[in-house]
């Protein structure tokens, strides 16, 4: 990998005596592996491997396999996630942001590495959006978030000047914000070909609007995170201290063991792939001064809600899809998409629904027409989709041919629609036709490679 000389004088600058340490890693050693399992789903972890120090949820692999062609990786098992990053949960933790309802936005959300994290740490009465600016990065969130089952989040895809709706909205903001991607050299040598100094400056500024923007969307006594993948100081503590100085934030010190090698710098803190087993890594948690303000009740003049909510009669044709949940509410659209959300978030998703026009107001189950239910991916994803509903049981290579969309032979075809599993993880729906059936597997999300 060819380092580019501005580059390695910033790092000498930064690192000193260390830099020769830090350029060997990141030439000659290959990135560690490591995944963070889904504690809603039954998936036993690989054994004698490392656990992510910060994450108990994270495991180091011994070597990277190919995640393609393991079946639980599109089941939603686990995501592969960067052990850096994992992070993030540690300092949610430390700044006591689980103990009451929070409304939460990743706000550069894609691929979903923070998110699915957030939705898993989350409690039930927490809503998480998650948002995406754009479409193909969108696409991909949506993949992972649909795979991942969480119920107690919704999707967006906005640029962040498009939330002027939300002021003081969200008592928890994730800017992972675009960056020159410094710390992933070693993962993608083509990323090091692109640096230059004027590029680190024109992500400065970029970031510098979207967290100007974040602020306003910030609850007053709120917090907002701000981490990026790389090292300079302008694009990391720089424009940290910028948020103190023009927006009266306050940054939150975190108590960090000793034994992590981790660096603390004037505001955030620092990863180096060649101290810790991870990537480069920047996270300062910032807080907005003051006390919350309390809600106010809604005015008649304000905008009416854009969900359309399910009738009892409509509830109704779901109760042999869905299990009997009181806790849960469902939307449907005018292209008869069928969401679910828990009922305790109905005011929050309501609000975002009237402010945002790329929004998707939690899990889509399925399509109801004519008062017949079809079911989607996400209900087969998740934790709420009714035991009594039929299950096919597929070896790896019965199923990894049906997650290519085929139709490999089985035993006994299902009268109706059956959920296919794979050592107890849900991969997604079949329906039984006399003697043959239809594989529903998302054509856009099916396996490409050959299968050997």
């Amino acid at each position: 990998m060819a380092l580019s000389n501005a580059f390695k004088e910033q790092m000498k600058t930064i690192l000193g005596e260390e830099s020769d340490l830090f350029f060997q890693t990141v030439a000659e050693n290959q990135p560690p592996t490591s995944i963070r399992w889904n504690p809603s789903k039954a998936f036993s972890l690989p054994e004698n491997n490392d656990t992510v120090k910060w994450n108990n949820d994270g495991v180091y692999l011994e070597e990277r396999p190919t995640f393609t062609l393991d079946p639980l990786f599109h089941g939603g098992a686990y995501y592969v996630q960067e052990a850096s990053s994992m992070f993030l949960a540690y300092a949610l933790r430390q700044i006591n942001k689980l103990s009451e309802p929070q409304k939460v936005l990743d706000l550069c959300a894609a691929p979903g590495g923070k998110s699915t994290l957030l939705s898993s740490l989350l409690p039930t009465d927490s809503l998480l959006l998650s948002n995406e600016v754009i479409q193909s990065r969108f696409q991909i969130l949506k993949e992972n978030m649909t795979k991942w089952g969480a119920i107690n989040s919704c999707l967006s895809r906005h640029d962040s000047k498009d939330f002027k709706e939300l002021t003081d909205f969200f008592d928890l903001i994730i800017v992972d914000a675009p960056c020159s991607g410094e710390g992933l050299f070693r993962k993608d040598p083509k990323a090091s070909d692109e640096w230059s100094p004027e590029n680190v400056q024109l992500c400065t500024g970029r970031q510098k609007r979207i967290l100007a923007e974040a602020v306003k969307m910030l609850q007053v006594g709120g917090t907002l995170i701000y981490c990026t993948c790389t090292f300079n100081h302008k694009e990391n503590e720089d424009n940290a201290a910028w948020l103190m100085n023009e927006f009266g934030l306050e940054h939150v010190s975190l108590e960090i063991p000793s034994d992590w090698p981790i660096e603390k710098r004037r505001q955030g803190y620092q990863f180096y792939p060649h101290r810790v087993k991870g990537e480069g890594f920047y996270i300062a948690c910032l807080q907005k001064p003051g006390a919350p303000t309390p809600a106010t009740k809604k005015k008649k003049h304000q905008k009416t809600s854009a969900l359309n909510l399910l009738s009892k009669k409509q509830v109704a044709t779901l109760q042999n899809w869905v299990e009997s949940d009181q806790a849960l509410s469902f939307s449907i659209d005018q292209k008869f998409r069928v969401y679910a959300f828990y009922k305790t978030h109905k005011e929050w998703i309501e609000k975002l629904s009237t402010s945002l026009y790329h929004f998707v107001p939690g899990l889509h189950i399925g399509d109801l027409k004519n008062n017949k239910f079809i079911p989607a991916h996400g209900l087969a994803m998740s934790q709420i989709a009714h035991p009594d509903i039929p299950k096919v049981v597929m070896e790896k290579q019965q199923a990894l041919h049906y997650l290519k969309k085929e139709v490999p032979t089985i035993n006994i075809i299902p009268r109706d629609w059956a959920i296919v599993q794979y050592e107890g993880i849900n991969l997604g729906w079949i329906k039984g036709l006399k003697n043959r059936y239809n594989n529903y597997y998302p054509k856009e999300w099916r396996i490409r490679m050959r299968i050997t």
